[in-house]
This record gives structure tokens, C-alpha cells and sequence, in this order.
């Protein structure tokens, strides 16, 4: 049971409780900071287990904060503190054959994401959160009163509930339920890097999609002249992490100017102009996870909804999931049904993002043909988007922080 302290007001909730709960969360990218931070909003103590050393924050290129994800930073006070970084990204434009096949207003903001993880790092530290660097989780017991984590440099730590948010390969995931499934490979591989030296025609922060005849290619002008910019590889075959790992940047550099040697656009002069690609990583999604908790651990963002990046969700709905997690555990004392409330509160959307990820990751590798028609069809879908406003569902949603979960007392 929960200790409380008693109600307290502040400026962002209607009531807030104090309590003696202690969360233990693993994982420290997106997820991890941003949930202990949520967490300690609803009045609830966390310790933060990051696998990696500090200097390993931020594995990655960048990625895009949708507005329903900045909206829901907003709750934490940490909006303008992200928006600090990278660039505006106010409308995404289509592009095949040196053609604009639409422009979509697309609110949101990219930044890199080894400064986005150091910001929620920093703020998270600021505000009394520890974080543990180098524990990576090895197992997870019940004890009489709680949880033990048990990680594989032989430390232990005990609180009264475990969260993971250890991503694609969720040891907790697995400690949850053995049979847990695995995600699904979609057929994509992804690299990218900062070119610069180049004076491309362009708004500032507007993604450019391009359809290649075999490779998709995504490009932002960044204020400051660079250009950040990512390639989708098609491969049907899911290499191991030690194979993209043997591939080289400039081995990356001769694969993808064969890729982009026939399509019209900035493609070429983009890669050249590129010191260092990034490693290749692949690209993976989670259709469905049949088991999100038990009485005490649930996963939260991709260890249970990873979304391909198409979808451009991925990071937002990590901050969702936090916000809601915590409001469950704020509103309800049982801790499983609070765990039970979250994931009914979560599933239907998170799922949903998930399928317009894939579909959007599906039209990037379509083959001559299917590209013939995509062409044709896609200006008409887009303005029929936009008119009908169809992806509201997505972009508008917003949690009511002071407002109490539906069934709580």
C-alpha cells in the first residue's frame, strides 16, 4: 500500500499526492527520463538504470517531435526546454521523379537526438532524479513488500515497482512474460549524417520525403545551412547487428550513390558532401504485445509499441506513455490495476500509430509499378487529408493532467 503524505497543491495540478512510492525504471533514453520526471509530478520517488556509460547517450541520428509530443512535454514544463535544440519543422513535401507530389503542414520539431537525450538528462538530474549509469538488468523478483532488480554487474536495487523502458530487446519484457513476441523487422534499413558545405534551395527545417526508384531519402535544411538527412535502404533480409556494424561510411557512401544514381535531386551532392554516414541500424515495429504488466513491472514505448520511424510518433508517444503512467499511478493505489488502467488507456492508440507507421514505411519501397500509381494517387489522398483533417486523431491528441483516470476514487 502507498504511504501518503497528505495533498499538496502546485500550479500544474488541481491535487497532487505525496507518497513514499519508489519506482525503479530501466532504461535511460527518451523513456526512462521523462517517466521518472512524469512520475515525480504525481508525487512518486524513481531511480533511473541506464545499461550504457554517460558518453553512450544519444546513440543515433535525430529524430522529430510531433506537436502532441511537445504538447505533452508542456505538462512537465520541459517544452520550451526542448525547443531550445535543433530546428521548427512546420510542413513535410513529397517528392519523386524531381517532382512535388504535395506539400502537408506538419508542425513539430527536430533535433538531434544525442542532445535531446543530454537535455532530459540534465533536467531530470536538475530536478533531484538519480540516474544510474552502467546497470543493465539481468533479472526482477517480487519481494514481501515490492520489487528487486537484479543487473548483471552483481548490484541489486528494491523499490515498490519496476518500470521498463528498455527498448526493442526489453529484458523486462521477457522477465514478464517468457513468450513475449519479438519485433517484427519491416524490411528497411536506415542511415543518414549532417552534410555540409551545401546551399540547397529550401525553407529552413521543412522535411523533404523523396521517393527514390529504389531507396527513399529524407533531407532538412537547417538554419544554420546543414543539411540532416537519412536513407531507407530496402533490404528483405534482417542483417545482424555485428554485419551493419562491419560496414563502413564510406562502404555506406558507394551503396547509396549506386541507389541514387538515377533519380533526380540533391541526393548525390548530399552524401558527397557528407564527412561521416552513420552506422546502419535496422528498422523494426511491434504489431502487438499481448502481456504489458504483471502485479508490480510494466513496459512502457518500445519495449511495447515500438512504431517504424515513418510514422514520426516514436519519441512522442514515449512522453505520452510517461504522462499516463503517471496519472494511473497517481489516481489509483493498487498498483496492478493501476497497470491495468494504463495499458486500456494506451492500447488502442499506440497500436493505431503503429499500423500508419508501417503503411507510411510500405509506400517508401513499392517497385516501378507501384510507384507508377502511387504518384498518381498520392497528391489526391494528401489534399483529401488535409480537407478532411484525418490525421487529428494523431496530431491533437492531449492528456488532461489534473483530471482524474476515468474509475479511479
Amino acid at each position: 500500500m502507498r504511504a501518503y503524505r497528505g495533498w499538496q497543491r502546485d500550479s500544474h495540478d488541481m491535487y497532487s499526492m505525496t507518497m513514499t512510492k519508489k519506482a525503479l525504471i530501466i532504461g535511460g533514453g527518451v523513456a526512462g527520463p521523462v517517466t521518472a520526471m512524469a512520475l515525480q509530478r504525481a508525487g512518486i520517488d524513481s531511480v533511473v538504470f541506464e545499461a550504457y556509460g554517460r558518453g553512450s547517450d544519444g546513440v543515433g541520428a535525430f529524430l522529430t517531435l510531433a506537436v502532441n509530443g511537445l504538447e505533452a512535454l508542456d505538462v512537465l514544463d520541459l517544452k520550451d526546454t526542448v525547443c531550445d535544440l535543433g530546428m521548427d519543422t512546420p510542413a513535410m513535401k513529397l517528392i519523386s521523379g524531381g517532382k512535388e507530389l504535395a506539400t502537408v503542414a506538419m508542425p513539430a520539431r527536430t533535433v538531434a537526438r544525442t542532445d535531446l537525450y543530454e537535455k532530459l538528462h540534465d533536467e531530470a538530474v536538475r530536478r533531484g532524479i538519480s540516474i544510474e549509469y552502467g546497470r543493465c538488468l539481468d533479472n526482477a523478483e517480487a519481494t514481501p513488500t515490492g520489487m528487486r532488480a537484479m543487473f548483471t554487474d552483481g548490484t541489486t536495487a528494491e523499490g515498490d515497482l519496476l518500470i521498463g523502458a528498455d527498448g526493442l530487446r526489453s529484458r523486462t519484457r521477457t522477465i514478464i512474460d517468457p513468450n513475449a513476441p519479438r519485433a517484427r523487422h519491416i524490411g528497411l534499413l536506415n542511415t543518414g549524417g549532417y552534410a555540409r558545405g551545401l546551399h540547397l534551395p529550401g525553407e529552413p527545417g521543412v522535411a523533404h520525403f523523396v521517393f527514390g526508384r529504389r531507396c527513399f531519402f529524407g533531407y532538412f535544411i537547417h538554419p544554420n545551412s546543414e543539411i540532416w538527412w537519412f536513407a531507407n535502404p530496402p533490404s528483405r533480409r534482417e542483417p545482424t547487428r555485428e554485419e551493419l556494424l562491419a560496414i563502413t561510411s564510406e562502404r555506406w557512401r558507394a551503396r547509396l550513390v549506386d541507389l541514387f544514381r538515377d533519380d533526380t535531386g540533391p541526393m548525390l551532392d548530399i552524401i558527397a558532401a557528407t564527412d561521416d554516414i552513420f552506422p546502419g541500424w535496422n528498422t523494426y515495429d511491434f504489431p502487438t504485445v499481448p502481456t504489458w504488466h504483471n502485479q508490480r513491472m510494466v513496459i512502457v514505448r518500445d519495449a511495447v509499441h515500438a512504431t517504424s520511424p515513418s510514422s514520426g510518433q516514436g519519441a512522442s508517444m514515449a512522453i505520452e506513455d510517461a504522462i499516463m503512467l503517471a496519472k494511473c499511478l497517481r489516481d489509483i493505489p493498487d498498483t496492478a490495476a493501476t497497470f491495468a488502467s494504463f495499458k486500456k488507456l494506451r492500447r488502442e492508440r499506440v497500436e493505431r500509430v503503429v499500423k500508419h507507421g508501417k503503411r507510411s514505411g510500405d509506400g517508401k519501397t513499392q517497385g516501378r509499378f507501384g510507384a507508377t500509381i502511387r504518384d498518381m494517387v498520392l497528391p489526391m489522398i494528401m489534399r483529401k487529408m488535409v480537407t478532411s483533417n484525418s490525421l487529428s486523431w494523431m496530431y491533437d491528441y492531449r492528456i488532461d493532467w489534473p483530471a482524474l483516470v476515468v474509475g479511479a476514487r
